[in-house]
């Protein structure tokens, strides 16, 4: 089932990712609500408009996509977008759910590695890491947060990939192969909030 959906991202490095997101979402592309290549320069608009347009686009979400690219936590709207989709905003006798939030990994000169790591442990299970640093904290803090951890191998602990983190992070190249699974994923530990241990200050 189709979600709507919000793209956080870093513009002056990751648009072109934004729109093959949203052609890889084909006809569910009608249900995003956020900026696309038409929508209206705010460069020189207040922080406070700004702020009210980015509500009023996230608020009508059940998912937001972080593009997670190089230089992301020079953004100035990134987290602050990340913390609002967290959050439960009543307007009226109506409140707003908290979103799910899914990381899509930018490929960079045809490489993951300036982020992520993977390595093989004793047991011949495959281990992946993150680069922190290159994260705001609200990502680092929904990661490997699952109350009750379900792990993809009991014997190393290592967690599984979509279930273990309420913020998963995803190759681009996987994400645009099939959307959907990753959305609905994200969708799905939104609709089980308390299977995590959210943290939703930025």
């Amino acid at each position: 089932m189709a979600r709507k959906t919000f793209i956080s991202y870093k513009y002056s490095e990751a648009r072109q990712l934004r729109d093959d997101i949203l052609d890889s979402l084909g006809e569910d592309a009608r249900f995003y609500n956020g900026e696309t290549a038409s929508s209206p320069d705010l460069s020189n608009t207040t922080v406070d408009k700004i702020k009210t347009s980015l509500k009023d686009m996230i608020y009508k979400t059940t998912v937001t996509i972080v593009i997670i690219s190089p230089q992301m936590i020079q953004s100035r709207w990134i987290e602050w977008e990340l913390e609002y989709s967290l959050k439960s905003i009543k307007r009226g006798d109506q409140n707003s759910s908290t979103n799910g939030i899914i990381g899509v990994i930018q490929k960079v000169n045809g490489s993951y590695d300036w982020l992520t790591t993977v390595s093989k442990k004793s047991d011949g299970c495959s281990s992946t890491s993150h680069l922190t640093n290159k994260m705001f904290p609200i990502i680092n803090n929904n990661r490997f947060n699952q109350a009750s951890p379900s792990y993809a191998c009991n014997d190393c602990k290592t967690f599984n990939r979509l279930s273990g983190s309420y913020i998963s992070l995803i190759p681009e190249d996987e994400f645009l192969s099939d959307p959907s699974r990753y959305i609905e994923n994200a969708y799905e530990k939104s609709k089980a909030l308390t299977k995590y241990e959210i943290k939703k200050e930025a």
